[in-house]
């Protein structure tokens, strides 16, 4: 009986080990691997004018001239970048544009953000055209807004003006603002806002302290698509003014007979402040993208 006893013990192993299928580990590591490459091949695609503006910028003007050019920096200079920014109106338009386009996020935000909260809140007769309806402003042409707006600003006394340009970028930018936030006020659980006005809040209290810190990734993302299109827009900002221009509308009207050199330093002056802007605010869209509850 204990022979018995000890073949039925020692039965289970001497049984091979069933073998572990990888294909599906294999098959999820091969797919990690082509998003990054896809990553890295969007990344540089996206990279490579921005350095090649950079290059022809900070080059010599006989550098630029080398036929095949190079791509690696051999002949560093900031004389065209110095002669640029000392043409008439430049400093004046780099001003101007910093202004319009803080002044258009703050105005934009301040009317987007409480107009998204309502969206997503609130169900009142008309919400879903309303939300079309947005939609159909940014498919208007920028120069359909502009010439009315310019004929209006003129009998107003606000033509060639820093506040007209904020007004019309401000339109431009509040209906992606109002629906960028009421989607994410959507992922905003009602129940964290009602427990907050259970322990004391107010309607307001409840909505800076509670709603706003958790929706913070999606008007960092209203707040990026805001300022670089302020900051890239050029149409209405030439028709409204003449002499408060911007600088994309400066850079226009005074590089379109320049040599190429001015023109690689213009280009690379505006795409500056932008990345910048966007270099701030890149962590509320990583590190605190979790904090916004699905």
């Amino acid at each position: 009986m204990s022979h018995a006893t000890t073949n039925k013990a020692t039965a289970p192993a001497d049984r091979p080990a069933p073998e572990v299928d990888r294909r599906p580990l294999a098959k999820r590591r091969r797919n990690r691997i082509l998003l990054q490459v896809g990553c890295i091949l969007i990344t540089l695609f996206m990279a490579l004018p921005i350095y090649l503006i950079a290059l022809s910028a900070t080059s010599s003007r006989a550098a630029l001239q080398d036929f095949p050019l190079s791509f690696i920096p051999n002949n560093f200079s900031l004389e065209t970048m110095q002669t640029f920014l000392q043409s008439t109106g430049i400093l004046g338009g780099l001003i101007n544009s910093v202004q319009v386009g803080i002044f258009t996020l703050l105005l934009s935000l301040i009317i987007g953000v409480p107009a998204g909260y309502a969206v997503a809140r609130f169900a009142f007769p008309g919400r879903d055209p309303y939300q079309l309806f947005l939609l159909f402003t940014r498919a208007l042409p920028i120069v359909v807004l502009s010439v009315p707006l310019a004929q209006l600003f003129l009998q107003t006394g606000l033509y060639d003006s820093v506040l007209a340009v904020v007004l019309l970028h401000t339109a431009l930018a509040l209906p992606t603002t109002i629906l960028i936030t009421s989607s994410v006020f959507l992922g905003v659980p009602r129940d964290v806002e009602e427990a907050a006005r259970i322990f004391g809040c107010s309607p307001v209290q409840a909505f800076i302290k509670v709603v706003m810190p958790m929706a913070i990734p999606g008007i960092a993302a209203a707040s990026i698509f805001t300022f670089v299109m302020s900051w890239n827009e050029v149409l209405g900002a030439s028709i409204l003014t003449l002499n408060q221009r911007t600088l994309p509308a400066q850079v226009l009207s005074s590089l379109a007979e320049s040599p190429l050199a001015y023109r690689f330093a213009g280009g690379f002056l505006l795409v500056i402040p932008a990345l910048i802007f966007i270099f701030f605010m890149r962590r509320y869209l990583t590190n605190m993208w979790g904090s916004t509850i699905r």
